[in-house]
């Protein structure tokens, strides 16, 4: 598995891979791309897509989601992003991008593919990086939490000034692992339907949070280039 990770992340996450639960996770991927052939999302090439496009030392933005989407042609590897030619939308991208017009009304969107805004810097990860068709969370707790926590270390550890947007419960537990005094740190509810304009008492409802204008605010108060969202 590890043969289509850059080789940046590879030296990076180097001792990760000797670790017993690396080793059962990717025993446990593989076993179910065996025994689901064109099952299991999304394609073994594309797994690390979000780290594969964003080097560590690129990193100015972490958009942390759930897990790929289970339908069969829209995950990418990259969170809450999808192939160019899915259409309609993930109802979640669609209130994304609806938060994105009301940030900037001039924006215009062309498709669900959000690799540009990887190659600008933002880390589109999922807590999870594989999942099986129609089975939300099937490929949770398999060591991939263990996995992407690590990822999210090394960032911190690494870099500084960095925006960490938390949508959902799934990557609000990762909170921890972010120091707030040398990251911008913000923390909203899931976009998808059911969740886009719930708040919490730490967290705001999606819809309406501004986090595409917020992180370009600190972005170009750290003297960082903005993002072309």
């Amino acid at each position: 598995m590890i043969q289509h990770l850059s080789p940046a992340w590879q030296n990076i996450l180097v001792d990760e891979f000797q670790k017993s639960y690396f080793q059962h996770l990717t025993a446990f991927v593989q076993n179910q791309r065996n025994q689901f052939p064109d099952k299991i999302f999304p394609s073994e090439n594309q797994t690390f897509q979000a780290l594969n496009l964003c080097d560590i030392e690129n990193v100015k933005v972490v958009i942390l989601g759930q897990d790929p989407y289970p339908t069969k042609g829209h995950a990418n590897g990259l969170s809450f992003s999808v192939q160019p030619d899915v259409f309609p939308l993930p109802k979640s991208l669609q209130n994304i991008f609806k938060e994105l017009k009301s940030n900037y009304p001039e924006k215009e969107i062309m498709n669900g593919d959000l690799t540009n805004w990887a190659k600008q810097g933002v880390l589109l990860l999922n807590t999870t990086l594989t999942v099986q068709e129609g089975i939300p969370n099937s490929h949770s707790k398999k060591g991939w939490d263990i996995f992407t926590d690590e990822v999210i270390q090394k960032i911190g550890q690494n870099q500084s000034q960095v925006v960490f947007l938390l949508f959902g419960k799934n990557a609000h537990l990762k909170e921890n692992l972010i120091d707030s005094n040398k990251h911008l740190l913000i923390k909203t509810s899931h976009p998808s339907p059911l969740g886009a304009f719930k708040s919490g008492k730490d967290f705001v409802a999606f819809q309406g949070s501004n986090v595409f204008k917020l992180t370009n605010d600190y972005l170009r108060s750290k003297k960082q280039a903005e993002i072309v969202w």
